[in-house]
């Protein structure tokens, strides 16, 4: 086949590279969908998308969404929050959900509301449709020392006026618990929190505990409610307990004082009776020296033995005196 041959077919190929890359490049299929939906959008505009490294599908279709359901937004808009890091698709929902239920939600707002990390969309929603939250069992302790429990149904409405910025569901959580440990707490008798649970609402929900909160609270409701233990008891018990062990304590430490005692004196007795037969021991000396240089005669030296032998019998008496009275 001669070069004037294949001229045809090189030129034909060509032709459909130069269509293919010029479609894949240029979303032509989304630019005449816009054009069917009424939206007026350049080509270049969509090239241009394309330059700064924009998804055109990302921004085009979420304006023909909101082109349909009359919502006023454009595509620099739209664009803008796209290079930010935003959810163009739900921010465009978002809009179209207010609309619909008549709340006045701007494109700014709502994209802040977006890049803040909150959920626009569920926030519309929760305007409409409340949401209910229920948190576990709290426990409170009356001024009778009874642990009361109970459980609370919040139901809340979103704030978009205060999404930025405003505290999340477990702040809610914390300050009704805490209002509801204040209100059981505050109660004389256990008996009044089970018989009006409703105050427990009452109180708590007057306190404005949705202050600086993302949420409106609508009611708070009992869900359930319980008895606990026995606190003030189970406390004068411990105490109870607690001072047994520092009497135990100190008896202990009088005992081992009076062991103490009991020991010095026995070493005291020891040494003294240590001392009496050192003593004793001395005497046949001293007798003996006493004959020897005659300071004393035989005559007192026989006196002096009947005087120990007579205190011996004397002894011997009283102890058979004792013994007698013991077996009777």
């Amino acid at each position: 086949m001669t070069l004037e041959q294949l001229m045809p077919i090189i030129i034909i190929g060509i032709i459909i590279i130069v269509v293919a890359v010029l479609f894949t490049f240029i979303p032509v299929m989304l630019w005449i969908s816009a054009l069917a939906a009424g939206v007026k959008i350049s080509i270049f505009t969509l090239v241009g998308m394309r330059l700064r490294r924009v998804i055109p599908s990302r921004v085009i279709n979420p304006l023909i969404k909101a082109h349909k359901a009359g919502v006023n937004v454009n595509t620099n808009q739209l664009e803008s929050h796209y290079l930010a890091g935003g959810n163009v698709d739900r921010v465009v929902n978002a809009l179209i959900a207010a609309q619909r239920a008549n709340i006045e939600l701007s494109f700014e707002r709502c994209a802040a509301i977006d890049l803040a990390g909150r959920d626009v969309l569920e926030a519309v929603q929760m305007s409409v449709n409340p949401k209910v939250i229920e948190t576990p069992f709290i426990a409170g302790v009356a001024m009778d020392g009874i642990e009361v429990k109970a459980k609370a149904r919040i139901t809340v409405r979103a704030n978009i006026d205060r999404l930025v910025g405003g505290a999340g569901e477990d702040t809610v959580i914390a300050r009704v618990g805490e209002g509801i440990v204040s209100t059981i707490g505050s109660s004389e008798n256990h008996n009044k929190v089970l018989e009006n649970p409703d105050r427990i609402s009452q109180n708590v929900l007057g306190k404005g505990l949705d202050a600086g909160t993302a949420f409106e609270i609508l009611s708070i409701d009992i869900a359930d409610i319980d008895i606990g233990k026995n606190i003030g008891a189970i406390l004068q018990t411990d105490q109870a307990e607690a001072d047994k062990n520092i009497a135990q304590a100190k008896a202990e430490e009088r005992r081992a004082m009076a062991i103490a005692q009991e020991q010095e004196m026995r070493a005291r007795v020891q040494e003294m009776q240590a001392k009496v037969v050192e003593a004793e021991a001395q005497v046949p000396q001293a007798l003996a020296e006493a004959l020897r240089s005659g300071k004393m005669g035989v005559m007192d030296y026989m006196n002096y033995q009947n005087i120990n032998a007579d205190t011996d019998m004397r002894n011997t008496l009283g102890k058979m005196s004792d013994e007698e009275e013991e077996d009777k």
